[in-house]
């Protein structure tokens, strides 16, 4: 795979693991319903640039656009409200390391997905380090008495679950140009949480430049420019060397949250990325295979 390819996997998993950073930052003014509104509403802003001034072609039924409305609000608007509900309670880098069980998740809830993909041995065993990952992040939580943090993960742990089931929907959108699919799953994403969010948080009051350029960057960098990228990459390299990024991102997210946000990186929070990684590596497959090869294939 050419060195370009491996960059852009690398940018997005270190861009990724910066969202909870940023989540930390806006929660400091925002409430989390609000976060994600600005989030995706941004998102689906930057996508309708480059989906308008490309002019990809856009035809739309009803139907489809309500089966949209409820694809984005699975595949963004709940996501990005569940990472910033869990970080009122919980380090941005325990949000990164959560949101790397999404290939556990999605190993789950495809094995009784109708036409999806079964669960292996290998793949199995994956998930069970995957959820002990979480078990070592939420012990010494418990432990503390801080009962808190202890849901804060199961609530941020909604995420990649949903991220899961929002992969096996997304095959009855197969019609769609990518970027296509994206600016209209955010737009639907936006309607749906901003009449929640305005109801529960009221309208964002935004008083200071670090939220502005917070909301900024996550929303038009993070989410518009970098789906986008996904996008463009993803035919090039294949899934299976895109699924980099999961790894990429929780260490982001470790790094920027003890440098830049002064947060305390615990023995467990190492622990459980080690078990967390050690799922993704079983999942993945390629290195057991490689390991397995006899010398000299």
């Amino acid at each position: 795979m050419a060195l370009k390819y491996w960059i852009v996997i690398f940018v997005l998993g270190i861009g990724w693991g910066m969202s909870f950073m940023f989540n930390a930052i806006l929660l400091r003014e925002l409430g989390p319903l609000s976060v994600s509104m600005g989030r995706v509403g941004l998102g689906a802003l930057g996508c309708w640039v480059y989906v308008l001034g490309a002019r990809k072609p856009v035809r739309l039924g009803w139907r489809r656009a309500l089966a949209l409305l409820g694809f984005g609000a699975l595949s963004y608007a709940a996501p990005f409200a569940f990472y910033a509900l869990g970080q009122q309670h919980i380090a941005s880098g325990v949000a990164g390391i959560v949101n790397a069980t999404t290939p556990a998740f999605t190993v789950i809830v495809s094995h009784f997905w109708p036409g999806s993909e079964r669960a292996t041995l290998m793949k199995t065993l994956g998930v069970i380090c995957g959820f002990a990952g979480i078990v070592v992040l939420s012990l010494p939580v418990l432990g503390r008495g801080a009962s808190s943090e202890f849901w804060a993960i199961l609530l941020t742990a909604c995420a990649p679950l949903c991220y899961a089931f929002s992969v096996n929907i997304a095959r009855a959108f197969r019609d769609m140009q990518p970027v296509v699919l994206t600016a209209l799953a955010l737009t639907g994403a936006t309607i749906a949480i901003a009449p929640l969010a305005l109801w529960t948080e009221g309208i964002p009051v935004i008083t200071r430049a670090e939220t502005w350029a917070s909301l900024a960057f996550i929303g038009i960098v993070l989410t518009a420019a970098a789906f986008i990228a996904f996008y463009w990459v993803l035919p090039k390299v294949g899934p299976t060397n895109i699924s980099t990024v999961t790894f990429i991102a929780p260490i982001s997210a470790l790094i920027l949250g003890t440098w830049v946000l002064d947060e305390r990186l615990l023995p467990e929070h190492l622990l459980g990325m080690v078990a967390i990684f050690a799922g993704l590596v079983l999942i993945d497959g390629r290195l057991i295979r490689w390991l397995m090869k006899a010398p000299g294939e």
